[in-house]
């Protein structure tokens, strides 16, 4: 995205972000994985407006390869719970591997996307907004 001059951001952590599929999906049973290979099933992203599916969209792009993509929506957690039934792979936050998912061996290196806060500097902020800010502070991050 392109900064706008009106507001004031700050970097808070970088999320490495990893592909993924349930263990049982055909893709968990290779030892190593290629973008070819992965646009020949299919791929449950985030939408196409945010920045997560940017990253992985210029990824394939890149490569002159096409997604194929089953189906998209806005919230990672359904994502994951799609992915860990079986209906396509996807690439989300390393966090989210867990049992219901594995991570993938792909072939080229992992993705990762910058996380932070945004702040319009002539608002008012929240008791809230004001305590989280002040956490992060806090923590270091």
């Amino acid at each position: 995205p392109q900064p706008d001059p009106r507001l004031h951001s700050q970097a808070v952590w970088q999320d490495p972000l990893v592909f993924m599929a349930a263990p049982e999906h055909p893709l968990a049973r290779l030892d190593r994985v290629t973008l070819e290979t992965l646009t020949g099933y299919s791929a449950i992203l985030p939408s196409p407006v945010t920045f997560t599916r940017g990253i992985v969209e210029r990824l394939f792009d890149e490569h002159n390869l096409k997604l194929n993509i089953a189906m998209s929506t806005n919230y990672l957690e359904t994502i994951h719970m799609m992915v860990s039934i079986g209906l396509g792979w996807s690439v989300l936050p390393a966090t989210m591997v867990d049992g219901s998912v594995v991570e993938l061996a792909v072939d080229v290196p992992l993705p990762e996307r910058e996380l932070g806060v945004v702040i319009h500097p002539a608002r008012t902020r929240s008791n809230a907004a004001k305590a989280f800010l002040q956490a992060l502070e806090a923590s270091g991050l």
